[in-house]
């Protein structure tokens, strides 16, 4: 149920690929500038005084580095990580299971916290605000409570969705961090850091080529760098410049502004279908096939940051630039659709 991961080595099954791009401390670590040095702050404040660092919750889009910081936290504290996720920990004893093994100054780190059990939540405020659990011993008539005295220790949160995270359980956390998108210049770096772990030989132009599409997110830029390393190598002299960064990243149907084929099919089906909008998130969720949740939190931030979909109260609606990007001319009247 539970990963415990010893800092700074990471599992073995992940040092070879995804995780060995992975920072392993807050030097290394590119991006989010101030984030980072709120952390260092944060870190060396509690290593003078020798206490365990306040709980800290990290939200922002997926695939930015929160789990990556909280592992790198744990790693400049020179302490014990205990990673879960809230929808693992379904009972109250299994959340006293973990609690109770923690070691002075141990981080917690609990991924998509906003999935935790009620119940469980409400157990763990005791617990992030005096170390105290209380367990009740045997069953019925005879069970009794006893109060246990936990080390003290740090939480790290995560999530995506932070008005999911009740007003009692954001309260508890000391340290509240957004990490937002990463920008052109700071995905170049991180692509020029992974290129050299990976051994792949990139350009200026290639590296640069793969991050103007890669959303301003380093987990997606990794995994694009991968694919198109395969490319090269298949493909190509193993090099990647911006010709074959190009060629590959059309094979894979990323397009200039980043967006893939789910992207384009909700621009184009609110188009082609609803007339340009304005629709609703479900019905975009049934022309398309895709999971309404998915479409809200994964796909629809980006659209909107690029100013190629717009929020109404009556539903979504694509903007003029949604038109130029696919091509297709905005309809007169009532009239549909034509492309130039």
């Amino acid at each position: 149920m539970v990963e415990r991961v010893v800092a700074p080595k990471l599992q073995e099954e992940d040092v070879l690929f995804e995780s060995n791009l992975r920072p392993l401390n807050l030097r290394d670590f590119l991006g989010q500038t101030k984030v980072k040095e709120k952390v260092e702050i944060f870190i060396e404040a509690a290593r003078r005084r020798q206490e365990a660092l306040d709980h800290v919750l990290l939200y922002g889009p997926p695939g930015l580095g929160k789990t990556t910081l909280a592992h790198i936290v744990a790693n400049e504290l020179g302490v014990k990580i205990h990673a879960t996720s809230g929808p693992v920990i379904e009972r109250i004893a299994d959340l006293a299971s973990i609690l109770t093994h923690l070691n002075d100054g141990d981080v917690f780190f609990i991924d998509e916290i906003h999935r935790l059990n009620r119940v469980v939540e409400e157990y763990l405020y005791s617990a992030m605000e005096d170390y105290k659990i209380d367990l009740m011993i045997g069953e019925g008539p005879t069970a009794k409570s006893m109060k246990i005295k936990l080390h003290k220790f740090t939480l790290i949160g995560a999530t995506t969705r932070t008005g999911l995270i009740t007003s009692p359980l954001r309260s508890r956390f000391g340290v509240d961090l957004r990490l937002d998108y990463y920008t052109p210049e700071e995905i170049e770096r991180i692509l020029n850091r992974s290129s050299r772990i990976l051994k792949v030989k990139i350009t200026d132009d290639g590296a640069h080529e793969i991050s103007y599409r890669s959303r301003g997110t380093p987990r997606i830029a990794n995994r694009l760098l991968r694919r198109v390393r395969d490319f090269a190598e298949v493909k190509a002299d193993g090099i990647i410049n911006v010709e074959v960064a190009k060629s590959a990243l059309e094979m894979l149907e990323v397009d200039s502004l980043g967006l893939d084929t789910v992207d384009r099919a909700i621009l184009a089906a609110i188009i082609e279908k609803f007339k340009g909008g304005p629709v609703g998130i479900e019905t975009i969720s049934a022309a398309v096939s895709e999971d309404k949740d998915t479409i809200e939190y994964v796909y629809e931030p980006y659209l909107l940051r690029q100013g190629l979909l717009a929020k109404t109260p009556r539903g979504r609606t694509v903007t003029s630039l949604a038109y130029v990007h696919l091509d297709l001319k905005p309809p007169h009247g009532q009239g549909g659709l034509f492309k130039d």
